[in-house]
C-alpha cells in the first residue's frame, strides 16, 4: 500500500531541506515526496514532509505560522547574520543587560514589523538569489518585507562570555517570511550593538509540534515494519486552518471532476474545503473572482478515479 500523509520529519543539522527529500525517497522508496518550505541546514528541528497525495497540499502548508528557539551573541555581527558567516563589525560588550532590558527590546518588536531580508538569502531580486549576489562580492537594493511577530519571549538570563560579549536564548511565535537571524541583529542593534544569531531550532509549524517529530532512524525503524503509516499526519490536519465545507453526494461527484458551483452557504473565507459526507476532503475551492455567488477549484485532492 502506497504511503500518504504528512510526515513531521525532525531535521538534523547540515542537510538541506532538498537533502532531506533525497534521503526519504530512498528509505520509502518512492519519488513522490516534498517538503513543505526551506530549513537553513544549520537550523534543525520541524520540517513537515508531503508524501502520496499530500503533496497536493504542500503550497498551502507553507503558510504556516512557525515557532523557534534561537540563541543571539552580542558583541559581532557576521556576512550571513548567523554563526555560519565571517566576522564583520566587533564591540566589545562592557556590561551584563538585565532581564528587564532585553524584554523591553523583545516586546518593541512584537506585531506588525519590518525587515530587509539578508544578503544570503533565497530571496530573488531582477531575477536573481540574493545569495548568488553575495558570493560574487555585490551588495543590491533588498526589497523591505512586512512580517509579523506574534510572540517574543526570553528564554534565558543574558550571560557574559570570554569578558566582551553577552548571549541569550529567546523563543518567537512568527509569520511565515520572518528571518530569525535577522531580527537577532536587529535585538542586537537596539541594545547598541553588533549582533548575529548563534543557535536556531524550528520547534513548530502550523500544527506541527517538535516532540512529535520523528528522526531518520526512527523512520526508517517504521517503514521497515510496515508501522509508518500509524505515523503520518492526514491532509485534514495540514488544512484544519481552513474552513470546511460539506457537500452532499451529488455535488461531490460535480466537485471530483473540477466543476464551478454555486456556494452552498454563506461564507466569508475566500478559500475553502470542500468534503463528502464520509469526511474525506476532495477538493481545496476559492470563491468565483468574477461571479458573485459560485466558487471554483484551485486544488482537486480527490477525483472518481481514484
Amino acid at each position: 500500500m502506497e504511503l500518504q500523509g504528512i510526515l513531521a520529519l525532525h531535521k538534523p543539522k547540515g542537510m538541506t531541506s532538498h537533502d532531506c527529500v533525497a534521503k526519504l525517497r530512498r528509505i520509502l522508496k518512492t519519488r513522490k515526496i516534498g517538503h513543505t518550505g526551506t530549513l537553513d541546514p544549520e537550523v534543525t528541528g520541524v520540517l513537515p514532509i508531503c508524501i502520496g497525495r499530500a503533496t497536493k497540499v504542500a503550497q498551502y502548508m507553507s503558510d504556516y505560522s512557525k515557532t523557534y528557539e534561537g540563541e543571539v551573541t552580542i558583541g559581532f555581527s557576521t556576512t550571513t547574520e548567523d554563526f555560519t558567516g565571517e566576522k564583520l563589525e566587533e564591540k566589545v560588550v562592557e556590561r551584563l543587560f538585565s532581564c528587564q532590558e532585553i524584554n523591553e527590546v523583545l516586546q518593541s518588536f512584537t506585531g506588525e514589523i519590518e525587515q530587509i531580508p539578508p544578503m544570503y538569502s533565497a530571496v530573488k531580486v531582477k531575477g536573481k538569489k540574493l545569495y548568488e549576489y553575495a558570493r560574487e562580492g555585490k551588495t543590491v537594493e533588498r526589497p523591505v518585507r512586512h512580517v509579523n511577530i506574534h510572540e517574543l519571549t526570553l528564554l534565558t538570563e543574558p550571560l557574559l562570555i570570554d569578558g566582551n560579549k553577552v548571549k541569550f536564548s529567546f523563543r518567537v511565535h512568527c509569520s511565515k517570511g520572518t528571518y530569525v537571524r535577522t531580527l537577532a541583529v536587529d535585538i542586537g542593534k537596539k541594545l547598541g550593538y553588533p549582533a548575529h544569531m548563534s543557535a536556531l531550532v524550528r520547534t513548530a509549524s502550523g500544527p506541527f509540534q517538535l516532540e512529535h517529530c520523528l528522526t531518520f532512524e526512527e523512520i526508517e525503524n517504521k517503514f521497515t515494519n510496515n508501522e509508518l503509516q500509524a505515523s503520518l499526519l492526514k491532509i485534514d490536519d495540514a488544512l484544519s486552518f481552513l474552513k470546511r465545507i460539506v457537500i452532499n453526494d451529488a455535488t461531490a461527484l460535480k466537485v471530483m471532476n473540477g466543476m464551478v458551483l454555486p456556494i452552498p452557504i454563506e461564507i466569508d473565507e475566500n478559500r475553502f474545503t470542500i468534503y463528502n459526507k464520509n469526511g474525506e476532503c476532495l477538493a481545496i475551492y476559492i470563491k468565483h473572482p468574477t461571479k458573485q455567488g459560485l466558487m471554483k477549484p484551485e486544488k482537486v485532492l480527490k477525483n472518481d478515479q481514484v
